[in-house]
């Protein structure tokens, strides 16, 4: 697949990103890769991202909470995969720290029992270790921190 050889001026990137923010929270790292793909050249790409963060289109802090409420709501991962993948968005370790505030520690406890015990519904396994297995290896994968996955487990399966 080739790229279109469109070009853009200035502010025609400007006003096309900023349609692109407003859309949905974005982090630096897709803003910036956009720009590229874009065609974009680096000094015009920090011009734009400067443009961004001052008229409010690109917070980094709103983006890691609105992401971390998100993932934990509705695809209802834990801490672990989440913070791994704000990582991988190159969010700050202060940043990250913030988003995971916005976790309430009670829903977060709900939220592992209710997966857990929908998962292990699900699972046909007959041997109890074999059941263990799979239920640890999906939270886990889920991002669920590991001495809550075993407590869980201990919990619910005989």
């Amino acid at each position: 697949m080739h790229k279109k050889s469109t070009s853009y001026t200035l502010t025609e990137a400007t006003k096309k990103i900023e349609s692109y923010c407003a859309y949905q929270e974005r982090c630096h790292k897709e803003v910036t890769q956009k720009l590229r793909d874009m065609g974009m050249i680096p000094e015009a790409i920090d011009h734009i991202l400067g443009h961004l963060i001052q008229q409010n289109f690109l917070n980094e802090e709103r983006f890691s909470q609105s992401f971390a409420r998100g993932k934990f709501k509705i695809k209802k991962w834990g801490r672990n995969r989440i913070v791994n993948e704000l990582k991988f968005r190159d969010v700050s370790a202060y940043n990250i720290k913030t988003a995971l505030e916005e976790i309430d520690a009670g829903e977060y406890e709900d939220a592992l029992h209710s997966l857990a015990s929908k998962r292990l519904q699900s699972l046909t396994e007959k041997d109890s270790q074999k059941r263990r297995k799979k239920l640890a290896d999906y939270l886990l994968y889920r991002g669920w921190e590991s001495h809550l996955v075993y407590a869980k487990i201990k919990e619910l399966v005989p």
